[in-house]
């Protein structure tokens, strides 16, 4: 078994609408609160850190699914969109939604279409950080496989 272990540095110097910093890794940056929270919007948030968590997780894991079936692509881009609910003051992460759109090369058979798509749900389980919110915040896929022109 390995465990890794990964690092984050944060300060923040004030109070609630002011603005601290990040840093992990190769990422750092300034963070606040967003402003549709009646936040200064500096830097990035909670918020669009766990959307690109979970985004940026489930198209690498789609990608290597893809290479480890032998699926060729022209491309993958994804748009993901994070849902947070406010009521009462309470803040609840409700939704994530994964966009993928793939697209396989011109001579595409039937079969590499259904594997693609299999391969599309199944990364969503298979990302350790969908694994990580299951029970607590759901995601969901709406995905869009084509073949070049």
């Amino acid at each position: 078994m390995a465990v890794h272990s990964f690092h984050l540095k944060a300060d923040w110097p004030g109070l609630r609408n002011d603005v601290g910093t990040i840093e992990t890794g190769n990422l750092k940056t300034e963070i606040s609160i967003p402003p549709e929270m009646d936040g200064p919007g500096a830097g990035t948030n909670p918020d669009e850190m766990l959307l690109g968590a979970a985004a940026t997780c489930y198209i690498i894991t789609l990608a290597a699914m893809l290479e480890r079936s032998k699926i060729e692509k022209e491309a993958l881009t994804m748009a993901s969109e994070g849902l947070v609910d406010v009521t009462n003051g309470v803040i609840t992460y409700q939704k994530i939604i994964h966009r993928p759109k793939l697209v396989l090369k011109k001579d595409a058979t039937e079969k590499d279409f259904s594997l693609a798509q299999k391969l599309a749900e199944k990364a969503e389980g298979s990302c350790m950080i969908t694994r990580a919110i299951k029970g607590n915040v759901e995601v969901e896929l709406e995905a869009d496989i084509s073949a070049a022109e």
